[in-house]
């Protein structure tokens, strides 16, 4: 049996000294049938563990209803076949860019906390999840070697109860390798986030004398670890793609590495955030302030692509690497992509012809917790009492963004993120009909605003009065729904396109989205998630396994059909061989 301790300030893997070269890949963010080659790419780095969250919301949708954990058993197979330790972190909240920071979206009431009805909904989750990972534990034959206590809980809060909770429940359920808690490498976040029984890690991008002198200082028997070694960043909607140097990426860690230290590349690979599940923060030092969705790519500028190919960064972080280990045979060359094309997109219909879901009625405008509804959007519609004269409509916090259509024809764009199409508020008359096609955008996952409700939360008036009398439609589209092409009598609103991409040989691809608006991309009923002119995203990246030989079927739901600016008819969406992170499409 193999064993991974800690002792006199060291990792021994059987007895032997041993550094953690680890790198994050997460396999909710790849298709399945590609996690063998880019676990075999991350192996070639010379890195020998790979790291994963598990996000509680994708695999518990609704309490109780659990969904493809086959999938984090599958994953650990696949890494121990490849050589790799690996390390879990299971939340319950991880952070990572992703939805509502992994939380499930029916939770109530204060989260990440010893509030009983929490600790409740955690410890039903664990009772599910944690067994699969205890026996996939280098001490049950597997290749699982520490296991993380929450995730950054220093930079949210300071309840020990709650991370103690946490730590009994693991070693309850049998989790024998080292625990560890990761935070940022200052006092505050430190103090707040460790617990006793648990080694502490720190996350940074720099400065590693620095970061470890002030994690000495708190835990001065631990081995040093930087458990997230930030090599790029994460972009958000309207603003610039974010790039890290190989040169400069590869001369910090290097800082790491000569400082004796273990270390987990955040991320070796991105890979995408696939549908809608891509997160969001605030703005601001305390995190509460503008809203900024994160885009639909998490190509992150890590040493592995969004295809999981090698970059420059990849080849500058193996010779580091090689300096202090011996290095595996390099990997092969990166497979060839489809040639660029342009695929006509020759079938509609309106959004508003093929929802059929039945209408909710209320007094107040819903929320979409109030529905029930987890993503997506809702349509809401309600008569203005007249006669009156044209007064503001206001939608009181928007979360995230709504078209207004009056009588059949849109008016405006309102926006929480910034948008150059949103408007504050726009004047209605009386007497006519509204419609609100109101879309959730990522949960906020990171920060005080975490656990936030969707829809328009704070009512709709027109001037200072509420509008009441609601009709909802929810609209998830967790699915496609039922698309005859061509039908249907709406004359305003999104709009499906589709069209036909033809290969004989599938490969991976990207959608290049210029003269699109705003909107959702879907490859034979696979979704890819979202695109937005306002960048810095402009390409969509296709997975070689959701292609098939012959004939692929392309669906976009463009927001904002009949905008001036939008594409002319026919549109086309053309294929590109290379991704496109930055610029606006247009």
């Amino acid at each position: 049996m193999t064993t991974f301790t800690v002792e006199d300030g060291q990792f021994l893997r059987d007895g032997r000294p041993h550094r953690v070269l680890s790198g994050a890949l997460h396999y909710f963010r790849g298709h399945p049938a590609q996690w063998a080659r880019r676990l075999s790419v991350l192996r070639g780095m010379g890195l020998n563990t790979v790291e994963t969250y598990v996000p509680w919301n994708l695999h518990e949708p609704r309490p109780g209803q659990y969904h493809d954990l086959e999938a984090v058993d599958a994953f650990l197979e696949l890494a121990a076949k490849e050589g790799l330790d690996a390390i879990v972190r299971p939340g319950p909240y991880i952070c990572g860019e992703w939805e509502n920071g992994g939380l499930p979206w029916w939770l109530s009431g204060p989260l990440r906390c010893a509030h009983p009805d929490f600790l409740h909904a955690v410890d039903r989750w664990f009772d599910v999840l944690i067994p699969i990972v205890t026996a996939r534990q280098v001490t049950h034959g597997g290749n699982v070697v520490m296991v993380q206590v929450e995730n950054e809980y220093g930079s949210y809060g300071s309840d020990h109860t709650y991370l103690a909770h946490l730590r009994d429940g693991l070693l309850r359920r049998g989790i024998d390798v080292p625990l560890f808690t990761s935070d940022g490498g200052e006092a505050l976040f430190l103090t707040g986030g460790m617990v006793e029984g648990a080694l502490a890690t720190a996350n940074f991008g720099s400065d590693a004398a620095g970061q470890f002198a002030e994690l000495r200082r708190h835990r001065p028997h631990d081995p040093l670890f930087c458990m997230e070694f930030w090599d790029g960043w994460f972009d958000h909607w309207g603003d610039h793609h974010v790039v890290r140097s190989p040169e400069d990426a590869a001369a910090a860690l290097d800082e790491v590495l000569a400082a004796g230290a273990s270390v987990n590349l955040y991320m070796a690979h991105g890979g995408t955030n696939f549908g809608f599940w891509a997160g969001a923060n605030a703005a601001g030092d305390v995190h509460d302030g503008a809203y900024r969705p994160t885009v639909t790519s998490y190509d992150y500028d890590a040493p592995m692509d969004e295809a999981g190919n090698p970059t420059p960064k990849y080849w500058a972080f193996r010779k580091v690497i090689g300096h202090y280990t011996p290095l595996p045979p390099a990997p092969t060359t990166s497979p060839a992509t489809l040639p660029a094309q342009t695929v006509p997109l020759t079938r509609s219909i309106r959004l508003f012809d093929v929802v059929d879901n039945p209408t909710i009625q209320s007094p107040h405008v819903p929320t979409f917790e109030q529905v029930g509804q987890h993503q997506g959007f809702l349509l809401h519609r309600t008569t203005i009492p007249g006669p009156r004269p044209p007064l503001p409509l206001r939608l009181r916090d928007l979360r995230d963004r709504a078209q207004l259509y009056v009588d059949g024809t849109h008016q405006a764009t309102y926006s929480r993120a910034a948008d150059p199409q949103a408007v504050d508020t726009t004047d209605v008359p009386g007497g006519v009909t509204i419609e609100l096609l109101v879309e959730a955008m990522g949960r906020i996952n990171y920060g005080p605003l975490l656990g936030e409700h969707k829809g328009i939360v704070g009512g709709v008036l027109h001037e200072r009065q509420y509008l009441h009398g609601w009709e909802t439609t929810p609209i998830p589209l967790d699915t496609l729904p039922n698309l005859a092409w061509g039908t249907g009598g709406t004359a305003y609103g999104p709009l499906f396109l589709g069209g036909t991409l033809t290969t004989d040989t599938p490969r991976d691809a990207y959608l290049d989205m210029a003269g699109f608006t705003k909107g959702v991309v879907w490859v034979n009923g696979f979704c890819l998630g979202r695109y937005w002119h306002i960048g810095p995203q402009r390409t969509l990246y296709v997975p070689e396994p959701v292609l098939r030989r012959g004939d692929n079927q392309i669906v976009v739901l463009e927001l904002h059909p009949d905008e001036p600016h939008a594409a002319a008819s026919p549109r086309s969406v053309t294929v590109s061989p290379h991704p496109i992170l930055e610029g606006d499409p247009r």
